[in-house]
């Protein structure tokens, strides 16, 4: 199937790993050229040169700290009129509300919210006064179902969907889409690590770090290039009729009863 992104300008933050290195990843194979974003720019040009050792795409990469409000002005000013925009850095700590201290959620909040509102804000204008754009807002599954022992996250992830639901019910107006995803758990080099750990703790034996995911739907975890497929088809022309949408991507977990 033909997405018709070939020649299309993709800003994609948390780009350097997980999810965001798989979107860009994907979008460049569908012809897309890239603007790539996150903290560390070794790792932004590792992403970089492998994707340019199999695609002639344009990338540039911008090693910048979304946390900060000045840095999300820099991006946004160097973006230009980019024709899509991926919303995906930021990771909130897990923690009751008794855990958590409130600058510890206000620091996390800076860039996994503020940082998706900042770019938003910015970049929203520009698509409407052109007449097209898409933002794909990559959220996450705890502000569909919230624990208290991940209450910041919760929290935040609910802002951010009402955030993608709000604009999105009025952007086609303007010939624009925003919509999001909420990935369950997904093999990332985080959860990856996490899983050692814990079958190293119940079996002592991290090589059966895949049997912690027994109890999930098929028993395992999603994979990034899922959600990266996922994100290009809504950036694509072929979901022109999805806006206001949030996605639920976890295999069906969030239709299944509480344990």
């Amino acid at each position: 199937m033909d997405l018709e992104l070939d020649g299309k300008t993709a800003l994609i933050t948390g780009a350097s790993k997980g999810i965001g290195r798989a979107v860009a990843e994907i979008l460049a194979a569908e012809g897309c050229n890239l603007r790539l974003a996150s903290r560390t720019e070794a790792d932004l040009a590792a992403v970089r040169d492998h994707i340019n050792a199999s695609t002639d795409v344009e990338i540039t990469i911008h090693p910048l700290d979304l946390s900060k409000e000045e840095d999300v002005r820099t991006l946004a000013e160097a973006a230009g009129d980019v024709d899509i925009l991926i919303n995906n850095a930021g990771a909130i700590p897990a923690g009751n509300l008794e855990r958590l201290d409130v600058s510890t959620i206000k620091d996390a909040w800076d860039l996994k919210v503020f940082g998706f509102i900042g770019l938003t804000k910015a970049l929203y204008p520009k698509m409407c006064e052109r007449g097209s754009g898409v933002i794909v807002n990559i959220i996450g599954m705890a502000g569909e179902r919230p624990q208290s022992g991940y209450i910041a996250g919760a929290m935040g992830n609910a802002a951010l969907m009402a955030l993608t639901r709000a604009l999105g019910s009025e952007s086609v107006d303007h010939g624009v889409r925003v919509v999001g995803i909420n990935p369950g758990p997904i093999e990332t080099d985080r959860l990856v690590t996490q899983a050692k750990i814990a079958a190293d703790m119940n079996w002592g034996d991290e090589s059966r770090w895949r049997e912690t995911t027994k109890g999930l739907p098929g028993d395992r975890a999603g994979t990034v290039a899922e959600m990266g497929w996922i994100a290009a088809f809504l950036a694509s022309a072929r979901a022109s009729w999805l806006s206001g949408t949030v996605i639920m991507a976890d295999g069906g977990q969030h239709s299944r009863p509480p344990a």
